[in-house]
């Protein structure tokens, strides 16, 4: 029987090196760097939802289910994840991916490539020069528990730190080319430089 996916954009990092609104609502060509995240998972699920932890109307524009964290206190990215996982659960589905909302170039094929793995029962999680990036990631829903034990511990907080305590197929993507530089499909946006050169790039990609 096919695996039903859900997807989940992780939207709580805070913009706190760009001295402006939380990141998911950074302005990139016209549009907030969630409305990127979200176009580009979307067709690749068959329901996708936003997990942070602010204000859930602040993302009503976007019409998806707002999902904050199950577990008390700041326990970062993992924390998102556990959510994400309970919700997809919840609603039928087998295995949940996951992407970043500050990396608006991330692979259009990123869902089919991680289901391709062909194991369900395994973590499959991207990488690009051969590092993995652990956000970026199909999850089997039965993790759940295994998560929320996990992120129980003192200092659990690390998604690699999970990830190595379970197994996981690594899928490897190519490097992009444009205009004879070499463009990482997960790079993300941090600073004020990096979203300036997000902006040139969607610019040149234009014309």
């Amino acid at each position: 029987m096919r695996s039903r996916i859900a997807g989940v954009v992780l939207a709580g990092g805070r913009s706190s090196r760009m001295a402006g609104p939380d990141k998911a609502f950074l302005p990139l060509a016209g549009k907030p760097l969630i409305a990127h995240a979200l176009e580009r998972l979307a067709p690749g699920v068959e329901a996708i939802a936003v997990s942070a932890n602010i204000e859930p109307q602040r993302f009503s524009a976007f019409g998806r289910p707002v999902i904050g964290d199950i577990l008390a206190g700041q326990r970062g990215p993992l924390a998102g994840i556990h959510a994400g996982l309970a919700w997809a659960a919840s609603a039928g589905f087998d295995r949940l991916v996951t992407a970043a909302t500050d990396t608006p170039f991330f692979p259009r094929d990123l869902v089919a490539r991680l289901a391709a793995t062909g194991n369900p029962g395994r973590i499959a999680l991207a990488a690009s020069h051969n590092r993995p990036h652990p956000v970026f990631g199909l999850w089997p829903t039965t993790l759940a528990d295994a998560m929320a034990a996990f992120l129980d511990e003192p200092g659990n907080h690390s998604v690699s730190g999970f990830c190595r305590s379970h197994p996981v197929d690594i899928v490897d993507f190519a490097v992009q080319k444009h205009n004879g530089q070499q463009i990482d499909p997960f790079f993300n946006i941090n600073t004020p430089g990096d979203l300036a050169t997000a902006e040139r790039l969607i610019a040149e990609q234009a014309r």
